[in-house]
């Protein structure tokens, strides 16, 4: 249900800088999204479609990036990316590891008519 909310940020600020640069429509969105991240793509497009009607956004696309997981390793630094749950350092099978890549949640552009 965060996905609401969420989509509800995102509406904000792509129509703050939508009225910023004079546009008439929004096409499209790219949005980046790290694989830990909890946000479901499905669930954004969802809220979108319902709460950009009647918007400068109603009927843009969204393009959803996913930037994949990678942790390092805290007893042998070790660099790895994990596919789908947290795994232990390929190396030493530690699960002392640090979170440098997969968080992430940004907008990274718009795309508008004038």
């Amino acid at each position: 249900m965060h996905e609401l909310s969420v989509t509800e940020n995102i509406l904000a600020i792509v129509e703050q800088h939508a009225h910023q640069s004079q546009a008439t429509h929004v096409t499209d969105i790219h949005i980046v999204i790290g694989q830990l991240a909890s946000i479901v793509d499905e669930s954004v497009q969802f809220y979108w479609d319902l709460i950009s009607q009647g918007t400068l956004c109603e009927g843009a696309r969204l393009h959803f990036e996913r930037i994949p997981a990678r942790l390092l390793c805290l007893q042998c630094n070790t660099e790895y990316q994990i596919q789908a749950s947290l795994t232990p350092c390929p190396t030493c099978n530690s699960y002392q590891v640090k979170v440098i890549a997969g968080e992430e949640f940004w907008i990274e552009s718009i795309e508008i008519e004038r």
